[in-house]
């Protein structure tokens, strides 16, 4: 199943996306896409049955209508660095022997189609895209051969990224990776039923209609139980959580000379299966 937020930012209500493409208001039904939807193991079965008798009367959402993140109030956004070989490459590094972690703010969650806003002072505002899992079940140490089973589904993500402020201000990555606005989501949460195989997907990624990035997720260092499985072991994966597992290159900051958003830009990116978003550039 696809399901989507609708509305204003911070007013956005539940609604799905049907097999033939509309989408459809569900705020009737009582559910939203919260923590405690998402972690109640029966959740898509009650949906679909309230589908089956309500679905003709649910209104019909307009293609004017703003789509928010699908995913409203995670705990935590995890992000894994370095995670396609040829990206580590362009970024001069090593493959990493185990995952390469940080952290994202929750506050630069946004909408698939709202604008990236540039901050202040910044001098390396970078695109990319990336499969990113969603938490169904609470995940504690659980093996490889466990970790599916905490997997909701799936959303695509662009992890914008401030270059200067990632690598030269300090620190950790996470200054580079939380301005707001820095994580568009979306357009739809996808449940882990309808993707075959999260490891067999293209993503790719287009600034003003030039492709910089087109790879596919086959590519990755560490998979999706991979992942959660060695995130497990560190800290507990909440219902609603998200992982961004890593981009491909072409990457601006790969690209000789490196090349970065301003103002007036338009970045495209897109998932099999998991639709395509599209961002504006805007300065602050």
């Amino acid at each position: 199943m696809k399901l989507i937020r609708f509305g204003k930012a911070g007013q956005e209500r539940p609604g799905i996306v049907t097999a033939k493409g509309k989408k459809l208001d569900c705020s009737a039904s009582g559910f939203d896409w919260t923590a405690d939807f998402l972690g109640k193991g029966e959740s898509l079965k009650e949906l679909e049955e309230w589908l089956n008798v309500h679905e003709d009367q649910c209104p019909e959402i307009t293609d004017g209508e703003r789509l928010g993140s699908p995913v409203p109030f995670p705990s935590k956004i995890m992000c894994v660095g370095l995670n396609y070989s040829l990206h580590a490459k362009e970024s001069g590094m090593e493959v990493p022997k185990q995952p390469v972690l940080f952290m994202k703010a929750t506050s630069a969650l946004t909408g698939p189609f709202d604008p990236i806003v540039i901050p202040k002072n910044s001098k390396a505002t970078d695109w990319e895209v990336e499969l990113a899992i969603v938490i169904g079940k609470k995940a504690s140490y659980v093996s490889e051969s466990e970790a599916m089973d905490h997997v909701f589904g799936y959303v695509l993500h662009n992890d914008v990224s401030e270059r200067d402020f990632q690598l030269n201000h300090g620190g950790q990555w996470v200054k580079g990776k939380s301005c707001d606005t820095f994580a568009p989501v979306g357009p739809y949460l996808v449940s882990r039923d309808e993707i075959k195989d999260p490891h067999d997907l293209r993503l790719w990624l287009k600034v003003n209609g030039k492709i910089m990035q087109d790879s596919y997720t086959s590519d990755l260092v560490f998979n999706v139980p991979q992942l959660v499985s060695y995130i497990s072991q560190y800290m507990s994966l909440l219902p609603g959580d998200i992982i961004s597992t890593g981009t491909p290159a072409g990457v601006g900051m790969g690209l000789k000379p490196p090349t970065y958003l301003k103002a007036g830009d338009v970045v495209e990116l897109g998932i099999d299966g998991l639709g395509v978003s599209r961002q504006k550039v805007e300065e602050l």
